[in-house]
């Protein structure tokens, strides 16, 4: 099944016609999205490190792994959710796409809340186990709780979101973030320099965007005309669809969530050396976070067109899709990494006026930067592989690759060499530990489908 379909004006034929300028076309808002969701957190950082002082900026970045670590299991079945439509999608199944797209939001309300209690009972036993110092552990419980109480709307957009972009639509969810950025930036600014309620403030701003985003994209799929519209009459859970799900999801929300876990063993590292090192990690952190959106929505283009070939039998453009989708990751890394790189003091400068802070941050780019396209390898070749259905062993491999060689690091290698510029040597390590587990399998993989070069020429 690979003729021509009626499109919407948004969407994307995945399954015809030229690949590189279909994956642009996808990739583009995809990021723009996803950098304007993480912008959510950088402009809090930048208000609280310019007007409220550095602790305040500390405080709001120690919650940074945690939050993370406690969302992703989440945001992984998201994208299985994303894969699952996809394929219905492009077999035009209109009686699947609909079951899976009403599973999908039903999954997203109860994991919202539950992600929501989570955070909101353990946020200060988390944090103060991960050594945040006295003088900000306060105010990261309140920015952490209050942030907290906007996850169902977060889970809301990004599975509404998940829907669309299964369709090929990046736009849509492009221009919802983009207004609600703005809603963001506005109120933080009112809050904390009008109102001085310094990380409330910009906790309370970051929730009512996230708000007012999940308000637009469900506006957006119940009001489609499309085989994905969703209808609060028709809102339950199948199990069938819900297994198809989590098969791939599940697996993806444990890798991400172990990675952060490490990154919340590194945050503890790093706490380590006090708030100063803290406030820098924090800016060079919420950065490194704008570039991984980059990466990802390769990894999500890649995950989407692959998922949508393989269900119609498209097996010569599976293997054309990963070459163009790494060969658009190591340009995107390294234009993005060098530049980050070059202009590191003066990038840092936009989150703090502290000779120290930025200091700290620079450290922490030596390292990270122009080795980036390391972790848009690390982060692609999964994609394709969950496109194709297989998603236990990616995760096994990356929880191998990159949590098991940052605890070597951590605990066994810092303890001797306890500085910044060694701690941070471990990310491009654990990266290319985890690039070449990941091609190992795929080469299998490849293999036991019958994608072979001969059958693509």
């Amino acid at each position: 099944m690979s003729g021509k379909k009626n499109l919407h004006k948004y969407e994307i034929d995945m399954i015809n016609g030229s690949l590189m300028p279909k994956l642009v076309t996808f990739f583009v808002p995809l990021m723009l999205s996803s950098a304007l969701q993480l912008l959510f957190n950088a402009v809090d950082l930048m208000v609280v490190g310019k007007w409220a002082g550095s602790d305040a900026l500390a405080a709001v970045g120690a919650t940074t792994a945690l939050i993370n670590m406690f969302s992703n299991m989440m945001m992984g079945i998201a994208m299985g959710s994303n894969v699952v439509v996809a394929r219905f999608i492009a077999l035009e199944d209109k009686k699947n796409v609909s079951e899976s797209v009403h599973t999908s939001v039903v999954l997203a309300l109860i994991l919202g809340f539950l992600v929501m209690v989570l955070g909101l009972v353990f946020s200060r036993g988390c944090l103060a186990l991960m050594g945040t110092p006295d003088n900000v552990l306060d105010q990261s419980v309140l920015y952490m709780r209050i942030y907290f109480c906007g996850v169902p709307f977060f889970a809301l957009y990004n599975y509404g979101a998940a829907i669309l972009r299964a369709a090929g639509d990046t736009r849509r969810p492009l221009f919802y973030l983009i207004f609600s950025g703005i809603l963001n930036a506005v109120l933080n600014m009112i809050l904390v320099i009008a109102f001085h309620l310094d990380v409330a403030g910009v906790a309370i701003a970051t929730v009512f965007s996230q708000m007012i985003s999940c308000i637009l994209v469900l506006r957006c799929v119940m009001n489609t005309s499309e085989m994905y519209k969703v209808s609060l009459n028709k809102l339950h859970i199948n199990g069938r669809i819900l297994k198809q799900i989590f098969a791939i999801g599940v697996p993806t929300g444990i890798q991400s969530t172990v990675i952060n876990f490490s990154n919340v063993l590194l945050q503890s590292s790093v706490n380590s050396f006090g708030s100063t090192a803290m406030a820098g990690y924090t800016a060079a952190n919420n950065f490194l976070g704008l570039m991984y959106a980059s990466v990802n929505s390769v990894t999500q283009a890649c995950m989407s067109f692959t998922s949508q070939n393989y269900a119609v039998g498209r097996f010569d453009r599976v293997r054309k899709i990963l070459r163009d989708c790494l060969l658009i990751e190591f340009v995107l890394s390294m234009v993005i990494g060098g530049a980050v790189y070059i202009f590191a003091g003066q990038i840092l400068k936009i989150y703090t006026n502290s000779g120290e802070v930025i200091r700290c941050g620079v450290q922490i780019f030596n390292y990270t930067t122009v080795t980036y396209f390391l972790c848009g390898f690390m982060d692609c070749i999964p994609g394709a592989l969950r496109g194709l259905g297989h998603s236990a062993v990616p995760m096994l491999l990356a929880i191998i690759g990159t949590v098991g060689s940052r605890v070597v690091w951590i605990f066994f290698l810092f303890p001797d060499n306890r500085t910044l510029d060694f701690l941070f040597i471990s990310y491009p390590v654990s990266w290319g530990a985890t690039v070449v587990l990941q091609a190992v399998c795929l080469v299998i993989v490849f293999k036991k489908l019958g994608i072979r070069r001969k059958e693509l020429n």
